[in-house]
């Protein structure tokens, strides 16, 4: 239902684009994690340009920039990413520089602002300890082998891990929002799209520790807002978060 997860929550604390760390001991299930949290953010990305940079790690900065949409703060991917990883995996991406986790719910409201066509996509990064070592979440238009699927990076090319998936996901025209949610509980790896009972991805791997937590694309456009992570940070990995 276009729009519908977003006004849903508007009511939340969610009224700024924030992560919220919460040192918890345990990540709740996806159907309840996040709802209620009343804790205090851990910072707040705000809309002007300069700031927002300070807290982000971007695989090209000139492909993202702040912006607003209802008087939300929102960050926005606005064009491909002039970046070259160093194993095949997505180009654009935009990572918290402060926090790693390892058990977490993420929850976030997104658009996807391409064209329609089978890898229309956005991109989940977790688990992030270096470039070429990561976890990330591809939602799209359509499944295949390597679209929409959990994937690994771990010094080659991405590695779908999914056990479970559904057959894509209808991203409707440019405008619609959409509420994300991704669990990590463990080697237990879970996705929402909108539906918050129902999974769309399922995966079990535990290959990888706690990383940084981002967002992006391989080659698309998107919007981000209302970004929440509830888990126990830890310091990141030392160490360049993209290759030079």
């Amino acid at each position: 239902m276009a729009g519908a997860p977003a006004a849903a929550r508007g009511g939340q604390a969610g009224a700024a684009l924030v992560l919220a760390v919460l040192a918890v001991a345990g990540c709740r299930s996806g159907s309840d994690a996040g709802e209620g949290s009343g804790g205090p953010p851990g910072f707040v990305l705000p809309d002007r340009p300069d700031a927002l940079h300070e807290a982000l790690a971007f695989s090209d900065p000139a492909a993202f920039r702040a912006g607003v949409d209802g008087g939300v703060p929102t960050i926005e991917l606005v064009g491909s990413a002039r970046y070259q990883p160093p194993v095949r995996s997505p180009l654009a991406i935009a990572l918290w520089k402060e926090h790693a986790f390892g058990d977490f719910v993420l929850d976030v409201d997104v658009q996807q602002t391409g064209r329609e066509y089978g890898h229309r996509d956005l991109c989940f990064v977790f688990g992030h300890e270096a470039p070429d070592r990561f976890y990330y979440v591809h939602i799209a238009t359509k499944a295949d082998p390597h679209a929409h699927n959990v994937f690994l990076v771990n010094g080659a090319p991405r590695t779908a891990i999914a056990t479970r998936t559904t057959a894509g996901v209808a991203w409707g025209d440019v405008g619609d929002w959409h509420h994300v949610r991704i669990e990590r509980r463990g080697a237990t790896i879970r996705v929402w799209f909108d539906d918050l009972q129902s999974p769309i991805m399922e995966a079990e791997d535990a290959t990888l520790g706690a990383g940084r937590i981002g967002f992006g694309s391989f080659d698309d456009t998107g919007v981000f807002r209302d970004v929440s992570v509830v888990g126990r940070p830890s310091e990141p990995a030392p160490g360049p978060l993209f290759a030079e």
